[in-house]
């Protein structure tokens, strides 16, 4: 639940227990979801539904969900994942090693555009959370 509390409201990416985020994390992680989903015109199912797991709704504007979610976190900026950045907030909670592992298999994929690419990290990540 970590990953996904981190990469999103998605994110990405259910890795750890929320016991693993302070209040003020979550608070934070929560107002940006909110936003991000406003912002884009997504409805709570959706972003629920990605959330989730569920990759099976490939509306643009939940992909652009992922993107501003992925962006207002610091994990991606302009279509480009931070590697620097994510190892930094995962590392310390799911092992730095397990980051790099994961790293390794998600950090090149890319999409036709940035929403399209942040969205694919965050499966990617989704679908590896087991070893984070």
């Amino acid at each position: 639940m970590k990953v996904f509390i981190v990469f999103a409201a998605l994110a990405a990416l259910s890795v750890a227990s929320a016991a693993d985020l302070t209040d003020s994390q979550k608070a934070e992680a929560k107002q940006r979801a909110k936003a991000c989903a406003k912002q884009e015109g997504i409805t709570k199912e959706q972003a629920l539904a990605l959330r989730s797991g569920n990759f099976a709704d490939s509306d643009p504007k939940v992909k652009c969900f992922a993107n501003c979610f992925l962006e207002q976190s610091g994990l991606v900026a302009n279509g480009q994942i931070k590697p620097d950045v994510v190892l930094a907030k995962l590392g310390p909670i799911a092992g730095e090693a397990n980051v790099k592992e994961v790293q390794a298999k998600c950090n090149s994929t890319k999409g036709a555009d940035k929403c399209d690419t942040s969205y694919l990290l965050y499966k990617c990540y989704y679908e590896n959370r087991a070893q984070i």
